[in-house]
């Protein structure tokens, strides 16, 4: 398959351990700011030019993902008197580990984030999206689970191109749903 890396060394996946990088996560700008450093890495300038933010505010939120550990400076160069710092992940993905630390870590839910970005395409005629229901076990649950952050990862690993950035969720979680009884005999 195709890799086509950001232009530095990240590691694969980090466990949000702590809150308040839950917290980095959940705020909009920031979760743009992070998917704009899968391509590359930025400098504050080019990101506030990316999301058509005043410098300062960028600025902000790349120092709340930074002081959280999902951001650090990569490299520097020298431009005029001023050493300009370019910004990458800390890892491709991000999950958050279970603990008693992390509650029920509220401030984040991706399926929030997921219903909020596609609304727009769902009014064009442009989302494509299925949901089922299915009685399994845990174990069976978590092996699923297993299978959807692999393909995530291939999603991540996909080469940059084209001109639309396309949004990717997936998740598994328990229901509500009613269920047959056993089969009479």
């Amino acid at each position: 398959m195709a890799n086509n890396p950001p232009d530095y060394a990240l590691a694969d996946r980090l466990a949000l351990t702590e809150p308040a990088q839950v917290k980095a996560l959940g705020h909009p700008l920031r979760t743009s700011i992070l998917q704009l450093l899968h391509e590359r890495a930025a400098t504050v300038s080019e990101l506030a030019a990316a999301v058509r933010r005043p410098k300062s505010t960028v600025a902000h939120h790349v120092h709340v993902l930074e002081v959280n550990g999902l951001l650090k400076v990569v490299r520097t160069r020298r431009v005029r008197a001023v050493e300009e710092r370019f910004y990458g992940r800390t890892a491709r993905m991000f999950f958050v580990e279970p603990g008693p630390a992390m509650g029920k870590a509220r401030d984040f839910n991706d399926f929030e984030v997921a219903a909020r970005e596609s609304a727009e395409a769902f009014e064009a005629g442009k989302l494509w999206g299925f949901i089922r229901q299915a009685r399994i076990s845990p174990d069976q649950a978590s092996q699923f689970w297993d299978r959807m952050a692999e393909l995530v990862e291939e999603f991540d690993r996909l080469p940059r191109s084209g001109d639309t950035t396309y949004g990717f969720a997936v998740g598994i979680y328990p229901t509500g749903h009613p269920a047959l009884p056993p089969r009479e005999s």
